[in-house]
């Protein structure tokens, strides 16, 4: 399957996360330097999404990747480094509960 952003939830997630930090449509108007704050309500009920531009400064003021900032399709995959960090992990864990058996 081809992977897409849902312009509908990521809306809605990016409302959830303003909310959360606080922060009016105003705002972020203000932020980005927007000439109105229809742009924002476009993205908020899901008409239009942010210039990758806008979504890298929102990451910023939002202190998140800009990937969690997007709801799509597209299933999380671990990147390999993620993956070997979590076995190592796991693998620490496993030693620490045979420590304490014993």
């Amino acid at each position: 399957m081809f992977p897409i952003i849902d312009k509908k939830m990521t809306g809605i997630h990016l409302r959830k996360i303003m909310d959360a930090k606080g922060l009016s449509v105003k705002d972020i108007q203000q932020y980005l330097g927007l000439g109105s704050v229809q742009s924002v309500y476009h993205w908020l009920n899901g008409l239009s999404m942010p210039t990758i531009d806008n979504l890298y400064a929102l990451s910023e003021l939002f202190q998140m990747p800009v990937d969690d900032l997007l709801c799509g399709n597209r299933r999380y995959t671990p990147t390999s480094i993620q993956y070997s960090s979590m076995k190592r992990l796991c693998a620490y864990y496993e030693k620490i509960k045979e420590y304490k058996a014993a």
